[in-house]
């Protein structure tokens, strides 16, 4: 006697890889990425900024301080958030070079001054250039995770657009995620 075959039924009742809820649930889990990636490169930043605004409170209390430069450092400093590309707009390259550009004219005055020739004042100041100097130096590395994210959203939208939009809601009238790397 024959056994009945056990794969049919299971692919019978089992969602199809194409089904509404497949699609919904894998673009879900993309979209979910991009924005962890996005997250973490922008508390990374912060951090970033916050270390900075911290140091620069620190280099006001040693002697022989200049500061009229460092008041004028802290104001550069303090403007960075405001000047920082944000999803919608880091569509534009050109406020990201500006934003980079901003923040690495006042790191390139700021660390030399914090620690000239490698040699912290104290322990407190050089944890806070080294804590910058890794933040910056990992950028490009929180970029391409995020990068890599989006395209994964982004192909998928590609692919499962009319589906999603059939679907309403939240998932009418979906963009593809900007990108850091240049367009070809």
């Amino acid at each position: 006697m024959c056994k009945p075959d056990a794969t049919k039924n299971a692919t019978a009742t089992a969602e199809s890889p194409a089904s509404p809820a497949a699609v919904r649930a894998q673009f879900d889990i993309l979209r979910d990425s991009a924005d962890v990636n996005w997250r973490r490169m922008m508390a990374s930043d912060d951090k970033k900024n916050d270390d900075l605004r911290e140091l620069l409170q620190d280099m006001s209390k040693y002697p022989g301080a200049n500061q009229a430069q460092l008041a004028s450092l802290r104001a550069a400093r303090a403007r960075l958030p405001k000047q920082r590309y944000d999803r919608r707009t880091m569509a534009s390259s050109a406020l990201i070079d500006r934003y980079d550009a901003a923040q690495d004219s006042v790191l390139k005055i700021v660390l030399p001054i914090a620690a000239p020739d490698g040699n912290a004042p104290s322990e407190r100041v050089r944890d806070y250039v080294e804590a910058i100097q890794l933040a910056d130096a990992n950028v490009v590395s929180y970029r391409a995770h995020y990068d890599a994210a989006a395209k994964a959203y982004n192909n998928y939208l590609q692919v499962h657009g009319e589906e999603l939009q059939k679907m309403g809601g939240k998932y009418a009238g979906l963009q593809p995620l900007p990108l850091f790397e240049l367009s070809q």
